[in-house]
């Protein structure tokens, strides 16, 4: 019995090294120390991050299965770089779970200071001019607006589309111009989720996204 339970502390160990591993390497390709298309060289990441090779091979894995990576035969494991197919299929997915999560409010909902905690973080961002801090906003903005559903899975799925989302706003040339615009859509939309107008948030949300999307797809043209 104590042996078995020895057992299950070492896996238990080991699958939380690799969740933690995991968590460190996405943190680092959605903040664009890895950038798409980038080749992850395994002996240079188990000597930053002391972790052992196997653990570092499980953690890929998670971020395949996450969509951040690609392992390619022979060649080893990259940073995804997404096509304009890829971006057209997650704006649909998130137009379908974040409409819906706004379109039946009849009442102010009680998480809305998420959404309140974004919009003050990306007016800090514009003040101090980070660019690449109003896109971590917006993102943010955007996942509150998911967890206006109140369901764990629709949060983790929404947590998931916009880890992808980091890797398409690495390839927008010039990223003031792109998430400026978007600060002031996200206080419209917040005023009417307040008022407790879930139709006009729906009706803002989507022509937000639809513009959004135009303008990466556009810029993915102009590759």
């Amino acid at each position: 019995m104590d042996a078995s339970l020895d057992a299950d502390r070492r896996l238990f160990d080991r699958a939380s090294t690799v969740e933690l591993l995991a968590a460190a390497l996405r943190e680092r390709i959605i903040t664009g120390v890895y950038l798409p298309g980038e080749r992850l060289a395994e002996e240079a990441i188990v000597k930053s991050l002391k972790v052992s090779r196997n653990s570092l091979r499980e953690a890929f894995r998670l971020l395949t299965h996450e969509r951040l990576l690609t392992h390619e035969l022979n060649r080893g494991v990259f940073v995804r770089k997404l096509t304009v197919d890829d971006v057209v299929d997650l704006y649909r997915v998130r137009k379908l779970v974040e409409g819906n999560a706004v379109r039946g409010l009849t009442e102010r909902p009680a998480r809305t200071d998420a959404m309140i905690e974004a919009v003050q973080a990306g007016d800090l961002a514009m003040s101090n001019e980070d660019w690449r801090a109003l896109g971590t906003a917006n993102m943010l903005f955007h996942q509150a607006v998911g967890a206006l559903a109140g369901s764990p899975r629709i949060d983790e799925l929404m947590r998931n589309l916009l880890a992808e989302m980091r890797l398409v706003f690495h390839t927008m040339a010039d990223p003031r111009r792109f998430h400026e615009p978007y600060l002031e859509r996200n206080k419209e939309i917040l005023a009417a989720v307040e008022a407790r107008d879930g139709l006009r948030a729906e009706r803002l949300l989507l022509k937000y996204l639809e513009d959004s999307e135009q303008q990466i797809v556009a810029a993915y043209g102009s590759d």
